[in-house]
């Protein structure tokens, strides 16, 4: 509606409108009322005014190509899809450049981009002609004809993403002062250019204690930059680089650490040798040694501070290693203490980061714990065999690893003195309880294990295991000949040996055994108990020529007897 209609306005009449005036001119107010043409009226809704079929989302610059924008577009009629989408790039009013059509993704419909032929500056062959951010309005149509522009849609990001390179002189031996320096470029939108930053100052700090403040070089126009040099910088110190800017030109930010990892090491000569091959808890390992010059004719190096340790220090760092120092003729001497579990060896590494060894300097050193063999169950067979069950633990480490091990049985007179092996077996991580066997009569017995690499020695308590022996004497088997079918009786004396003596053993269990003619196997044919004066007697009806004698095969507390001399009977 006109300003000046607007300020008119209607007087309201006191009478009604059609009152006074002609049909004529009634009829033709009537269709100027209808058609929305008298002064103050309202005007039926235009269809812009209907909400759109048509939907479009936010623009969003592309993380990668900033000379590339997406946008999604969709239509909730049935039946109908988006046929086309355009773009207006916007600075304030000024309208900077037109893309008629945004292509359609063919992985992902409904989402329109310029990925593919992104935007480019006017100098580069594109229609952008400055770098900056610019207002998107996006337009989309549909199958049936309808369009929807959704006006400041989103804001293009086309300006220079900021990349920067860090990096730091070689320092070495001779020389520990360390440059930073590096170069700040900004990857252009569109064509990917890599353009200098200059005039920037780029943000770069040692972090590694003691902490340095920050130095801001700025760039050349080649966007290179060098800063202030480090003084006593180490190998892996680390530095922290930063750049940030928000422009037309510039936007964005990149930081990142770096750590020293190049610089000029100076290669020296160690030799060392240990005064052992294995040190036991409390005792300590001596490490001499002489570190040369190789650079300066083999020259002796004084005032060298070195390294020297149980393990592989290269890898990690002991408690237990010492520092030391090289004297006027560059050498050194270090003592090193048992340790509570195995190190793998000894080895010796340069204090100064600056130098290098021009070989490894270290061997082997064994460092056995302590163990303990804990007893299980202890039996001496009336066989005369001698079982004894045990378990071979480090004596603070339960659960330490070791190799096959050897344990072994051992028997004395007295418990004190005289011992000697009977028996073994080994033990290990996976088995360490093991059972050992051996043949024996008696007496006290320990389990010993000897003193390895992986184990200082380790004795068990002693305990003893005794039985008493037990003998069959005077055997006789008759009649001689007897008759077939009548019986044989076998008789002796079962004794056993007591108080020093050989002593008649009342009832203990006899048997009476039978080997026929030819034959080579032991049958039994009666049994009984000897009397209160060790007598036996035992019969047996006899069918067919043999051999017969008698057998004690022992108690809980006496052994077998050994088998008597055995009188053959013929049979008639």
């Amino acid at each position: 509606m006109r300003a000046d209609l607007r300020r008119t306005g209607l007087r309201r009449p006191a009478a009604p409108l059609t009152t006074g005036l002609t049909a004529t001119v009634a009829t033709v107010l009537t269709t100027a009322l209808a058609a929305g043409l008298l002064l103050g009226a309202t005007a039926a809704p235009a269809a812009a005014d209907t909400p759109s079929p048509i939907g479009i989302g936010p623009v969003s610059t592309d993380a990668y190509q900033r000379g590339a924008f997406q946008v999604s577009a969709w239509t909730d009629a049935p039946g109908v899809t988006v046929t086309q989408v355009s773009a207006t790039l916007r600075k304030g009013d000024t309208v900077v450049a037109e893309i008629p059509s945004v292509p359609e993704f063919t992985w992902n419909r409904g989402r329109f981009g310029t990925n593919h032929d992104p935007l480019k500056l006017t100098e580069d062959g594109g229609a952008v002609p400055a770098l900056g951010r610019y207002a998107v309005d996006v337009t989309a149509t549909d199958s049936r004809g309808n369009r929807h522009t959704r006006t400041d849609a989103g804001v293009l990001d086309f300006t220079l993403m900021p990349q920067l390179e860090f990096g730091l002189s070689a320092p070495g031996w001779d020389d520990r002062n360390a440059v930073p320096s590096g170069t700040l470029t900004g990857v252009q939108p569109g064509s990917g250019d890599i353009v200098p930053l200059s005039g920037r100052g780029v943000d770069i700090r040692r972090t590694t204690p003691p902490e340095s403040p920050v130095q801001s070089p700025v760039t050349t126009e080649t966007g290179a930059y060098t800063g202030e040099a480090y003084g006593d910088v180490r190998p892996g110190d680390t530095f922290k680089v930063a750049f940030a800017e928000d422009s037309d030109e510039v936007h964005g930010s990149v930081s990142y650490d770096h750590s020293l990892h190049t610089y000029r090491p100076h290669v020296v000569t160690v030799k060392a040798s240990v005064d052992r091959a294995r040190v036991l808890p409390g005792q300590h390992a001596v490490v001499t040694g002489r570190m040369t010059d190789p650079q300066n004719g083999g020259a002796p190096l004084a005032g060298q501070q070195v390294k020297v340790g149980p393990g592989a220090l290269q890898f990690y760092d002991s408690a237990y290693a010492k520092v030391v120092t090289t004297d006027a003729d560059g050498r050194f001497t270090a003592r090193i203490p048992a340790l509570p579990g195995p190190a793998g060896g000894w080895s010796a590494v340069p204090v100064d980061p600056y130098q290098r060894f021009s070989g490894d300097v270290g061997g082997p050193l064994a460092n056995p714990q302590e163990a303990r063999i804990i007893l299980g169950s202890r039996v001496l067979s009336n066989e005369g065999r001698v079982s004894v069950t045990s378990t071979l633990r480090a004596t603070y480490d339960l659960k330490a690893s070791f190799d096959a091990q050897a344990v072994y049985l051992e028997v004395s007179a007295d418990g004190r003195t005289g011992w000697r092996q009977v028996g073994s077996t080994k033990a290990n991580d996976y088995y360490p309880t093991t059972t050992v066997t051996a043949t024996s009569r008696g007496g006290h017995y320990r389990l010993r294990h000897p003193q390895s690499d992986v184990f200082t020695e380790a004795v068990s308590g002693v305990f003893r295991l005794v039985r008493t022996e037990a003998r069959i004497t005077g055997m006789n088997a008759g009649p001689e000949p007897v008759r077939k079918g009548a019986y044989v009786t076998a008789t002796g004396t079962l004794q056993h040996h007591t108080s020093g003596a050989w002593r008649a053993y009342g009832n203990g269990a006899v048997a009476l055994q039978f080997q026929a003619k030819g034959s080579t196997a032991w049958r039994q044919v009666a049994t009984g108990r000897s009397t209160a004066g060790g007598k036996v007697s035992l019969r047996a009806k006899a069918t067919v020529d043999g051999t017969w004698r008698l057998r004690y095969y022992g108690d809980a507390t006496h052994f077998h007897a050994p088998v008597p001399w055995a009188d053959y009977v013929d049979v008639r």
